[in-house]
């Protein structure tokens, strides 16, 4: 039983485990945004950093142990960066003059970083690393998207009747500091549509619609 024990090296069997903690516990938070690379990507990456790290200790402490050459604990490890930027390349996208999935991208860095972290004793580190990510994906996420200006174009439809709908409209947009041009105009039996292009935070375009809704003449507004 002790030759078996022994055998296992239950140590590194314990960082393997804690590589998968921290892994799941950024992988969760991206598959609960819905990522592409989510739990079981961020799990798998973790996990493999952290033993690629141990193999690349072993094999120099195995070549100095028996005198054959000197050893560089940091060949293999080395190897790791480029094979994450090379996943991390395919999670980027270039979409009608957006570049989108750097989030992703950055994370699965920092996640082999963890992994590594974890190979090298460094638990404490890789343990607050992992909160400091967690915390960054996901408070600065919700600051992003509430305060910050969207990158993207929203269309705001909203139908009018009268010339107090339209002094209304005017004076709500107005009001508001989202950058925004008439894109389109269409005479309804209910009124007149004006189409807007609008560049905002969320927060922004609600209070926009909240405004619109205790607008005189005002018939709706709603996103598109």
């Amino acid at each position: 039983m002790q030759s078996l024990v022994h055998t296992l090296d239950l140590p590194m069997l314990g960082r393997l485990l804690l590589a998968t903690a921290l892994g799941a516990a950024i992988g969760l938070e991206r598959e609960m945004s819905g990522k592409p690379a989510g739990l079981r990507t961020n799990i798998l990456i973790c996990v493999g950093a952290e033993l690629f790290t141990e193999l690349s200790v072993l094999v120099a402490t195995g070549f100095l142990a028996n005198d054959l050459m000197r050893g560089d604990p940091g060949r293999i490890a080395s190897h790791i960066v480029e094979g994450i930027g090379f996943i991390g390349g395919g999670t980027i996208l270039v979409a009608g003059g957006n570049v989108l999935g750097l989030t992703t991208a950055a994370t699965l860095w920092v996640v082999a970083a963890i992994g590594m972290g974890v190979g090298l004793h460094l638990y404490w580190q890789s343990l607050g690393a992992t909160v400091l990510v967690v915390l960054t994906l996901v408070l600065l996420g919700r600051f992003e998207r509430s305060v910050l200006p969207d990158k993207s174009e929203h269309v705001l439809r909203v139908v009018v009747a009268g010339d107090a709908g339209r002094d209304g409209l005017r004076a709500a947009l107005g009001d508001t500091s989202m950058v925004h041009e008439l894109s389109g105009h269409e005479h309804r039996d209910d009124g007149s549509a004006f189409y807007y292009l609008l560049h905002g935070s969320t927060r922004q375009r609600d209070a926009l619609l909240r405004r619109l809704a205790d607008t005189p003449g005002v018939r709706s507004a709603r996103y598109e």
